[in-house]
Order: C-alpha cells, then sequence, then structure tokens
C-alpha cells in the first residue's frame, strides 16, 4: 500500500477514535462524577494497552535519545488530559457533532499558527489564503451542526 495513503487511512482512523472516545468518556463521567476522574480512567486503560502493545511488538526506547529531548517533547499526555476532560465535559452539554467539531476548529485554528511559524521543529507552511479558506469553512461548519 502507498504510504501516503496509509497514513492518510490512519489519521482518518484515528479521528474516528475521538469521536467514540468523546461519548464513552462522558458516560465514563456521569458514574464517577467527574470529566477529571474519567480522563483518568481513560488515561489508565490507555496506558495499559499501550504497555501490552509494546511487549508484543517489542519495542525499547532509546533513552539517550529520551534524555536529550527539549521539556515540550514530555507534556503530550498533558495536551491529550486537556482534550479528554474537555470532551468528556462537553459532550453532554454540546453533542458529539458539536464537541468534535468545535474541537476540529480549535485544531486547526492553531496547526496553522504552528505551521506558519514552524513552532517546535516542524517544517515552515506559510499561511496563505487558501489555507485560511479552509479553516473558515470548517469554523461555518461548527455553526452549521451547532444550529442544525
Amino acid at each position: 500500500m502507498n504510504p501516503t495513503l496509509f497514513a492518510m487511512l490512519a489519521v482518518v482512523f484515528g479521528g474516528a477514535a475521538t469521536a467514540l472516545q468523546a461519548p464513552t468518556n462522558a458516560k465514563m463521567m456521569t458514574a464517577v462524577g467527574s470529566p477529571v476522574n474519567a480522563a483518568f480512567v481513560s488515561f489508565a486503560i490507555g496506558t495499559a494497552a499501550l504497555g501490552i502493545l509494546a511487549v508484543i511488538l517489542q519495542t525499547k526506547p532509546d533513552m539517550a535519545a529520551s534524555r536529550a529531548l527539549p521539556w515540550y517533547a514530555w507534556v503530550g499526555g498533558l495536551y491529550g488530559a486537556i482534550f479528554v476532560v474537555a470532551a468528556a465535559w462537553g459532550v453532554p452539554r454540546l453533542g458529539v457533532a458539536t464537541t468534535i467539531t468545535l474541537m476540529v476548529a480549535g485544531q486547526l485554528l492553531l496547526s496553522l499558527a504552528l505551521d506558519h511559524f514552524g513552532v517546535m521543529g516542524v517544517p515552515k507552511n506559510p499561511i496563505s489564503l487558501g489555507r485560511v479558506a479552509g479553516v473558515a469553512m470548517v469554523l461555518a461548519g461548527v455553526l452549521l451542526v451547532r444550529r442544525s
């Protein structure tokens, strides 16, 4: 399979998983009493699953390379925690489609800036009229999803 096509399918699958994650964690929130508790359970299960997968795939981290990373490379899980708490809290109030659409809008807005300035070592990709128009269409989609 074409590596680019495979990557695109993997990312679409990952996006679909986040759509499932939001209502799943919202349901958990009702049982455990808060979005923070729901996120904790979610991360505990995810950590166990990743541990099992690492054993099965026999992956081993390069500790020397890990020590050389900048500080921000270590806080990815924090961003995930914010995402999970926000989704668990947002779904009962806004619905799945509106919550996920707003999250995608936030991702796109920040991604434009990250690309434009080459933040965190990503290749620079300047903001263009086409890219802004694409994000504007998603933002318009947020309004359409919310009003329907």
